[in-house]
């Protein structure tokens, strides 16, 4: 695919599984290229590996980049579909003389292996096949590189600088197995050269690949991409990135209650920066985005700073759009499975009035949602030990008090209904602490929650006057809750 700017950016996972940390951030970082040098950024599956391959990954990956907002141009590419093609590159290259037939057995090459281990050599293929005529008819073979053994295969990194290998310690490497298939490493340069990638982005894992790869480059004549390999993610401690770290699939964090932005933001931040700017949006992101500013330094994933990150961008999100993705995650919130299922439209545009004072706290919309719980239970409401002791003493005759006040108000508004439990305090000669938090804990059942008289402008006259009056008759006992 052709781009106005000539700068062409791919992603290609392998679809063995979810679409994890590590390889979110690889396609944020093409993606950011792309849309930084005005270029074009594709999806390739590489799912020659049938064995493992599997359509619920695809799916799942898929899935990941449509929530992260990462839009590739043109159609999904599988690279088994193109097994043909990379079989005909490998015997273009045979018909060249720059690669050659190979029949040795898997036993022969064990040896070969077991030979090199004991002689202190690397144990790699020892070339037997690699300048011989005599094959053997109707028995299959290999088709192997016919890689230099002099000098140097060196290539520009733009992340790690300039790398160099020397050729003695690069084997002949496997282009096209005995049974006719087309290895990874021949497959992805191919592809690659079809596709006309012009900047290969990817984990340093990969380096190693750079050095064969280019090999395959060099011998059919092609452009070599420019390479940048960025440092793998670690953990808070500075170990490999773990599951215990927080390598989970990004379908975890969107059900953990992260927001697509937030994840941008922060992964983005996880080996590039642009000064000191630590928030930014996805728009600041590619106008600053470049290969230069990422750094050689493994990145390290804190799960507080991400917290706190998508604390700031849930304050700074639209009440509507939160109510929306909330509703759609919520049946994913194994904490709020107790109510979620069964919140009704009106509990939801109750979620969206009462957003206001409930995103101020929360640092994911699994805890907001959670906070929200007293919005969707139904009388009587239940109440937690915490709560029960705020309803002991002259807690019952306040909340006696507030309903008479509260049920002669004209306008049922937070201002009017702040007025006159300030006015009931003084008269009754208590604090006001006193005096609304026994009214939080008999409207909500926690001694938390976003300020009691948005609370009860949000719940409304008749619901805040019910729950008032049923604490009333039954005091600090814990009431059976019912399901919302």
């Amino acid at each position: 695919m052709t781009s106005p700017t000539g700068v062409v950016t791919r992603f290609a996972p392998s679809p063995t599984g979810f679409l994890h940390i590590g390889g979110a951030r690889t396609a944020l970082f093409n993606w950011l290229y792309a849309k930084h040098t005005g270029g074009t950024f594709l999806l390739r599956i590489e799912d020659t590996d049938r064995a493992r391959s599997t359509e619920a990954a695809i799916a799942a990956i898929i899935d990941g980049l449509k929530w992260l907002g990462l839009d590739w141009d043109g159609e999904v590419i599988h690279q088994f579909a193109r097994a043909k093609r990379h079989a005909g590159v490998a015997h273009e290259l045979l018909e060249a003389g720059k690669a050659y037939r190979c029949y040795a057995t898997p036993e022969e090459l064990a040896a070969m292996r077991e030979r090199a281990m004991k002689e202190g050599r690397a144990p790699g293929y020892d070339g037997t096949w690699r300048d011989r005529t005599d094959w053997p008819e109707d028995k299959p073979y290999a088709v192997r590189l016919k890689a230099p053994r002099e000098g140097e295969t060196s290539i520009a990194d733009r992340v790690q600088g300039h790398v160099t290998w020397a050729n003695k310690d690069l084997d002949d490497m496997v282009l096209l197995r005995s049974d006719g298939t087309p290895t990874y490493m021949l497959a992805v340069v191919v592809d690659d050269h079809d596709m006309g990638i012009t900047h290969i982005i990817r984990g340093d894992d990969h380096l190693t690949n750079a050095a064969r790869q280019t090999q395959i480059y060099h011998a059919m004549g092609w452009h070599v991409p420019t390479f940048a390999h960025i440092p793998l993610i670690h953990g808070p401690d500075g170990a490999k990135l773990s599951k215990r770290h927080g390598a989970l699939g990004v379908e975890a964090y969107r059900a953990m209650g992260y927001l697509p932005a937030a994840m941008r933001n922060y992964l983005a931040r996880l080996g590039w920066s642009h000064g000191d700017d630590e928030i930014f949006s996805t728009e600041e992101a590619i106008e600053w985005f470049d290969l230069n500013a990422i750094g050689r330094s493994p990145s390290r994933f804190d799960f507080a700073k991400l917290e706190n990150l998508n604390g700031v961008y849930i304050r700074n999100t639209p009440d509507n759009e939160l109510v929306a993705q909330i509703e759609a995650i919520a049946p994913e919130i194994e904490a709020a499975k107790e109510f979620s299922g069964a919140i009704t439209k009106a509990g939801w545009t109750k979620l969206r009035k009462a957003m206001p004072g409930l995103k101020e706290r929360a640092k994911t919309l699994v805890e907001l949602l959670v906070s929200a719980r007293y919005l969707f239970v139904k009388r009587p409401i239940d109440i937690d030990e915490k709560a029960a002791k705020l309803l002991e003493g002259d807690a019952l005759k306040h909340l006696a008090a507030l309903h008479a006040r509260f049920s002669a108000l004209e306008a049922w508004k937070p201002a009017a209904l702040e007025a006159a439990t300030r006015a009931y305090a003084e008269e009754a000669g208590a604090k006001l602490g006193n005096v609304a938090q026994p009214l939080r804990a008999a409207l909500t059942g926690r001694t938390t929650s976003p300020p009691i008289f948005d609370v009860l402008h949000v719940l409304g006259r008749r619901e805040s006057l019910g729950r008032i009056a049923d604490r009333c008759a039954v005091g600090s006992r814990p009431a059976k809750q019912e399901r919302a």
